[in-house]
């Protein structure tokens, strides 16, 4: 009897509407490091509606992140998956927020074996489950999750992706040769080419004004991260000005946004929220929303 296929389960298990959790494996990379998909179907779903992938924060906590897509699924009618990587198969930020580039021994993984590469795989697999017939999925990540976000933007395909945000990351793989990979993209066998098509990328940078917690824990704090400004709504304009000051000494194209989120500090579910008003509302929400749509510090 033939064993069933990635593209097999996801048929399976988002045949119906509602939550769900279940195991994926990678069987090319990472077939010792199961992760599981948090998904979340509507009752009217189609397999025209867009597909929207979520990237949790340093808790691995992708079915909150699903939650908190929930009321946006429902009016919007989107399939939400939340690809969870939990702390016993990915362990520390080397495996999740750094994609598992580096071996223990120093040596560069092939950009295919990272970590990141694994969207692809699963998008590709929810296309040929029949689940999806869309052509590409948006991508959002907050705190942790935006980390690795942006670092997949920095060093794979963009083919997958329609539209990609980033929320809140802790610190930023900054746009340059200068530095080596995390703090920059040196040494990680990355080239000239993965850096301006970063660059002309539409990837956009929600900052919440009131992220500016020196205090937090989950925080970086190495060199490389104190070097990019003491808070997270700092950093996000460090970065996005390195992306600017990149691409006019190359005289390419930079189609990056930061978007100020006003009222908002570390918050993932209302960062989530701004990211759907803006994708499927086209605009951001007003300060009443904004005030409704804090909740509290969640990474």
């Amino acid at each position: 009897m033939q064993s069933m296929t990635n593209a097999d389960r996801i048929e399976q298990e988002l045949s119906h509407a509602g939550r769900n959790a279940f195991t994926y494996i990678d069987v090319e990379h990472h077939t010792e490091r199961p992760l599981t998909l948090n998904t979340y179907r509507p009752p009217t779903y189609t397999a025209d509606r867009p597909v929207v992938f979520v990237q949790h924060g340093v808790l691995r906590n992708g079915d909150d992140y699903r939650d908190f897509w929930i009321p946006a699924a429902d009016k919007h009618n989107l399939l939400v998956v939340a690809p969870t990587f939990s702390n016993e198969a990915w362990p520390g930020v080397e495996s999740y927020n750094n994609g598992r580039a580096v071996t223990d021994s120093g040596s560069v993984r092939p950009t295919a074996a990272w970590t990141y590469a694994l969207l692809e795989r699963i998008f590709a697999d929810l296309r040929a489950s029949g689940v999806t017939t869309v052509g590409q999925a948006h991508l959002f990540g907050h705190s942790a999750g935006g980390q690795f976000v942006h670092r997949l933007m920095s060093s794979q395909s963009h083919a997958p992706f329609c539209a990609v945000a980033v929320g809140n990351p802790g610190w930023y793989t900054l746009p340059t040769f200068d530095h080596p990979f995390p703090e920059g993209l040196a040494g990680a066998g990355l080239t000239e080419e993965h850096l301006v098509r970063l660059l002309a990328y539409p990837l956009s940078i929600l900052a919440g004004d009131q992220d500016t917690l020196t205090s937090d824990p989950n925080l970086p704090s190495e060199p490389a991260a104190m070097r990019q400004g003491r808070h997270r709504f700092a950093r996000a304009h460090f970065y996005f000005e390195a992306g600017q000051r990149e691409a006019q000494r190359r005289n390419v194209p930079f189609n990056w946004t930061l978007q100020t989120v006003p009222g908002i500090g570390h918050d993932g579910r209302a960062m989530s929220a701004v990211c759907a008003s803006l994708w499927f509302e086209g605009r951001m929400p007003d300060a009443a929303e904004l005030a409704a749509m804090a909740s509290q510090h969640v990474a």
